[in-house]
């Protein structure tokens, strides 16, 4: 199973969105197995976001970031990195499709309402950095016989 960040940004938190996000993600059939409600550190964001750092829109990013909580989820599923970012739609909400969270809810790249890691490798990083290896709890599904033809 792999494994994939996820982060509700403080303008899905604000419009109360939560409850929508997480529910189309569990019945597509993700497994979250790591969630926390929690404001960013401008320390968080800048390691977060440590890829952008010196492009011109960089210090917005960190306003908006760090202006109110964000609901950060570590999700488990088949190809969930692919999954997710389907799910997530166009970064720019004007361009996502419709039936995507982006496309459904969003209308300025500035404020797209959700985080996906883009890759493995950034995967990893982003949920070692959010919650380390005590934030993630490993439980058996009953349901994924259900929703997975092979269940390990």
């Amino acid at each position: 199973m792999e494994r994939t960040f996820v982060m509700i940004k403080p303008d899905g938190v604000q419009r109360g969105l939560i409850g929508e996000i997480i529910t189309r993600m569990e019945r597509r059939g993700l497994k979250i197995i790591g969630m926390k409600m929690v404001y960013v550190t401008e320390e968080l964001a800048r390691r977060h976001y440590a890829v952008h750092e010196g492009k011109p829109f960089f210090p917005g990013l960190i306003d908006y970031i760090t202006s109110g909580p964000v609901v950060a989820m570590v999700v488990e599923g088949p190809q969930a990195i692919r999954v997710v970012r389907d799910m997530v739609g166009a970064t720019d909400p004007l361009k996502a499709a419709a039936g995507t969270i982006r496309g459904d809810y969003g209308l300025d790249i500035g404020r797209n309402l959700i985080h996906a890691s883009d890759g493995e490798d950034t995967a990893r990083f982003e949920i070692d950095l959010w919650f380390g290896r005590e934030g993630i709890i490993t439980w058996k599904r009953d349901v994924d016989r259900w929703i997975l033809e092979k269940v390990e």
